[in-house]
């Protein structure tokens, strides 16, 4: 997982390459929890039982199952700066949630597929 800055149509390409599905979450515009889960939810198509609060967040990240099956998927986040700098605490929160996911898909491996998250510094 890239929680550095990165440039994004990079890795878009080489995911794409490798057959894997791409999710792009532009968080412009958030500076709340929930707009952040509200966008979470839009651009990931969560299912019904999504709750709008981190544990939420943090499972639906380690199913998946309603997504179509793909060897892996990258999440994109894009223009995270601002909700980073009006909630610094939730902004943590949310990077845990991430690395935590990314560890699960990364123990879980085998067909299941993968899951990538980069910090795009661009839209």
């Amino acid at each position: 997982m890239t929680l550095d800055p990165q440039p994004l149509a990079p890795a878009l390409a080489a995911a794409e390459r490798a057959g894997w599905a791409t999710v792009r979450v532009d968080l412009d515009g958030v500076r709340d929890k929930a707009g952040l889960m509200r966008r979470w939810e839009a651009a990931l198509r969560l299912p019904d039982w999504f709750g709008g609060n981190w544990d939420a967040l943090a499972d639906a990240l380690i199913d998946l199952s309603w997504l179509p099956p793909a060897p892996g998927r990258l999440l994109a986040v894009t223009s995270w700066q601002g909700y980073a700098a009006a909630r610094p605490a939730d902004w943590e929160t949310l990077r845990e949630v991430l690395r935590e996911a990314v560890a699960h898909w990364r123990e879980a491996g085998g067909a299941d597929g993968a899951l990538e998250v980069v910090l795009a510094d661009a839209p």
